[in-house]
């Protein structure tokens, strides 16, 4: 199996991309292909790259600033378009870009396609919970939404917490702003129904607070909300690690207990920290594709190639694939357009 790697995108390309792919053949031994500018990748490489890793050159490379519809066009050669075109051409079995999201989006619609049956592909971000970890889908790739969307970020979504994060039955909820059936906009009143009657494992209406109390595996919501909650959830991190940090060294006996708590304290970063679960995938194309973020480091990469191997290792495309095959099969039979 080989990993097709954007080596071009991403705030810190291409040398922290280049360095989590060697990570990522020292760690288990994961076959790369490096996309991107020849000369630049082999000089990172020291110009003797690992026997895991081969270079693809790309001359080109899509600006965060780029129009993504438009550059994608344009620029054929980019490390991104040639990317999703080797795993299009079976060259590579998934890929991993922490370059422009939209350009990744658009390049992989353009270059794979959708999934029969997806209207809309979406992202689905990995967050920390109390218990473990909640899916939350979408998280940016669609801003207007309808409720068929919706129910299918929900499948997608819970396919996903099933396969590569091994919740069996995962629980899903739907985000709004109170748990009551009634509350709710156009949308949400709309898509509880779709959710209550399909084979989804659904708990209903599910707040904010829920996304990080474990009490909930897949929170679907459009995109637009998604992307905050997503950001918000970030800063919110960042921030209790920055007043942790600040207060620590605020008197001598807090440095003398930090001695003590540091054994759990590092666990407690690693947990909040979103290079641990290296990058969102982009479910709802025809390829596994795994979306970073634009200032990942190499640790990110590492983890997001991570990513990209479990999803092709437990035929997660397939699996959306067959499900929704499932639905449009009995929608057909019971004469519903």
């Amino acid at each position: 199996m080989k990993i097709a790697v954007d080596a071009m995108g991403g705030d810190h390309a291409p040398g922290e991309i280049v360095q989590g792919a060697v990570e990522a053949v020292r760690e288990c031994g994961q076959e790369i292909v490096l996309v991107g500018d020849r000369e630049k990748i082999t000089a990172i490489l020291g110009g003797k790259p690992p026997r895991e890793i081969e270079i693809f050159h790309a001359p080109e490379a899509i600006a965060m600033g780029e129009h993504p519809a438009v550059a994608v066009r344009r620029k054929r050669q980019s490390s991104i378009v040639q990317a999703v075109k080797l795993v299009k051409e079976g060259e590579a079995q998934g890929l991993v870009s922490a370059g422009s999201t939209g350009a990744a989006m658009a390049a992989s619609l353009l270059g794979l396609g959708r999934i029969r049956g997806i209207d809309r592909p979406a992202i689905a971000s990995i967050l920390p919970n109390r218990n473990g970890q909640t899916v939350l889908v979408d998280a940016g790739a669609n801003v207007d939404c309808k409720p068929d969307n919706l129910l299918q970020f929900a499948i997608m979504g819970s396919l996903y917490a099933e396969k590569i994060l091994g919740i069996q039955n995962p629980r899903v909820g739907l985000l709004n702003v109170g748990e009551e059936e009634t509350k709710g906009n156009e949308l949400t009143l709309a898509t509880f129904p779709l959710l209550r009657d399909s084979h989804l494992h659904f708990i209903g209406n599910v707040e904010g607070r829920d996304v990080f109390a474990g009490t909930v595996d897949v929170v679907v919501c459009d995109g637009f909300v998604g992307n905050i909650v997503l950001k918000a959830g970030e800063g919110l991190a960042a921030a209790l690690i920055h007043m942790i940090k600040e207060e620590i060294t605020r008197s001598w006996l807090a440095k003398m207990g930090t001695v003590m708590t540091l054994p759990a304290l590092k666990p407690f970063s690693r947990r909040l920290d979103y290079a641990e679960y290296g990058g969102a995938p982009l479910l709802g194309v025809n390829g596994v594709v795994i979306i970073s973020h634009g200032s990942s480091s190499a640790r990110a990469i590492k983890n997001a190639i991570k990513r990209a191997r479990e999803a092709v290792e437990n035929g997660l495309v397939g699996a959306i694939r067959e499900s929704i095959g499932e639905i449009t099969t009995d929608e057909k039979k019971a004469g519903i357009n």
